[in-house]
């Protein structure tokens, strides 16, 4: 693996290794496994130039949604909502039976 400068864009971050393509495609589950146990970064490298880079994946928690205000914007906005509909419900009709 060549390692040529440390490239890190937070204090504290592990330095990221450059890695030639072939040698990643030979290399590539234990690189893989190196990247998920110690969180360093690997950019593979065709001809000298990045093409891809290699981070360890994090998952994301499930976020808890507050009950108190979660309806917020969901109910349509009525100008007069005590004006009478102008349709007639079934309940209104004197001979609909009983169930």
């Amino acid at each position: 693996m060549t390692k040529p400068k440390s490239l890190s864009l937070r204090r504290g971050d592990p330095p990221v290794t450059y890695i030639g393509a072939a040698q990643f495609k030979a290399t590539c589950l234990a690189l893989l496994d190196r990247v998920r146990e110690s969180g360093q970064d690997i950019v593979v490298t065709k001809h000298g130039k990045p093409v891809a880079k290699v981070v360890r994946y994090e998952e994301e928690k499930p976020r808890r949604t507050k009950f108190i205000g979660s309806m917020k914007g969901t109910v349509l906005h009525y100008d007069r909502p005590l004006d009478p509909l102008d349709e007639v419900w079934d309940a209104d009709q004197p001979d609909d039976p009983i169930l």
